[in-house]
């Protein structure tokens, strides 16, 4: 064989095991890319399953049953000092009243059937009564139409969770219960309409009575204090580190623990605050103040590491140039860097917040997970949040607490989604890209 035929075969045998390789190499990348788009599918599969789960279970949460009851609004029975205060209003017979408009309707015979008629509507029924006679006096002495809310019990029959069909030992409601609301039903006494109760509620025992005013007010204050304490520190943190502090140990070693707090557990910020703004310094439990410190703490991290990046992606001529103007290095950093960054710091930010609006955890090592009714007007007014009145709910047993519960993350989810989006938003709308 001459040395041409070796030669050629030699390159015939590269050329076949560079293209054995690039087939290879192309059957990997397209087995890495079907693995991708199945991870993501999957993913995709797994997220559509447990949003139809929440809006299936929740939106039934947005609605309950209302049976329309003329009531006779007796002015010495309901207002017995006659002067329409709220003592006057509570020492009155409310309750009263209302059986006397359902025995009016329903028409019961003897206690037993009385005893029945009255667990139609909730025991809330009295505090509506209550709440329409102090926003407007001129009501008493007239005869109304009012809706109240029928019983947790009653609205889980007319959704069809307790069936008529199973024997009445093993039903939460009589036979004579379902008579009268047959009755009701065939009057069009009963409607299913959307809940007041759900935004205008507290925390109550009471499933159709429940709602999540107190949780989202005492939410909102908390944030505002996370808001307050947590982004003046951040911003001032990352300016110092990035522009003031001198390149040692020290400030390495600062940078490091900023980083590595930003992975802590936020049960651990939990149980510092427990320890040291309850434990030490004697702040009370479950109020907003307290939860405001701790969520502040556990979303510095996140402003931080966002705001120095914010700071490094302003090009080093912005101030330069203001130096070489005759500015003093403060005025060139707060006058020019710092501004050029603050999209960025806004959205690491907003970002932080979302973060600590749906936490749980921190916020029940130090008490907010106490059953409050009464709504908070400040910051050292006992309350709870919106997370933790989620968990409070979804441990009870009642079919209609499983509907708030849903409900509740629904709204949950509407505020962290419209923050997510203010705050992509912010930054398509405010950062700068630098040539």
């Amino acid at each position: 064989m001459t040395d041409g035929h070796i030669n050629a075969f030699g390159k015939n045998k590269k050329d076949l095991t560079v293209n054995i390789n690039l087939r290879r190499r192309r059957a990997a990348e397209i087995r890495f890319k079907w693995m991708g788009l199945c991870a993501i599918g999957l993913a995709m599969v797994f997220l559509a399953i447990l949003f139809i789960s929440i809006f299936k279970n929740g939106i039934p949460g947005f609605f309950q049953h209302y049976v329309t009851l003329e009531v006779n609004l007796d002015e010495k029975r309901m207002d017995p000092e006659g002067n329409a205060s709220i003592n006057s209003l509570y020492n009155g017979d409310a309750r009263g009243i209302i059986n006397d408009a359902i025995f009016k309707v329903l028409d019961p015979q003897g206690r037993s059937d009385k005893r029945e008629a009255k667990k139609i509507v909730s025991s809330g029924g009295e505090k509506r009564l209550r709440n329409l006679v102090l926003d407007d006096p001129s009501l008493l002495g007239q005869t109304i139409k009012v809706d109240f809310a029928v019983d947790d019990d009653i609205d889980s029959f007319l959704r069809g969770y307790i069936k008529r069909e199973t024997p009445e030992a093993d039903r939460r409601i009589s036979d004579k219960t379902i008579s009268f609301i047959d009755k009701l039903t065939d009057d069009k006494m009963i409607k299913y309409k959307m809940s007041d109760y759900l935004f205008f509620g507290s925390a109550s025992r009471n499933a159709e009575m429940a709602g999540i005013k107190g949780a989202l007010i005492g939410s909102i204050i908390t944030l505002t204090i996370c808001l307050l304490i947590a982004f003046p520190l951040g911003v001032a943190t990352a300016v110092y580190l990035e522009e003031f502090a001198p390149k040692n140990r020290l400030t390495e070693f600062i940078e490091v623990n900023i980083n590595n707090l930003a992975a802590v557990p936020s049960v651990v910020f939990g149980i510092l605050g427990l320890a040291i703004f309850i434990n030490l310094f004697g702040i009370p439990r479950s109020i907003p103040l307290v939860g405001g410190i701790v969520l502040a703490l556990m979303t510095l991290p996140t402003i931080i590491i966002s705001s120095r990046a914010s700071i490094n992606a302003v090009p080093p001529s912005i101030k330069d140039a203001a130096l070489s103007l005759g500015a003093s290095k403060h005025q060139a950093i707060f006058h020019h860097v710092v501004p050029l960054a603050l999209p960025g710091m806004l959205t690491g930010t907003i970002i932080g917040m979302a973060q600590a609006l749906g936490e749980t955890a921190p916020l029940l090592m130090i008490g907010m997970v106490a059953f409050i009714v009464d709504i908070p007007g400040s910051v050292s007014d006992p309350a709870t949040v919106l997370p933790v009145q989620i968990f409070m709910w979804a441990d009870f047993a009642e079919r209609m607490f499983i509907h708030k519960t849903s409900a509740a993350i629904i709204v949950l989810l509407v505020f962290l989604i419209t923050m997510n989006t203010g705050a992509i938003w912010l930054r398509k709308r405010l950062e700068r890209r630098w040539q």
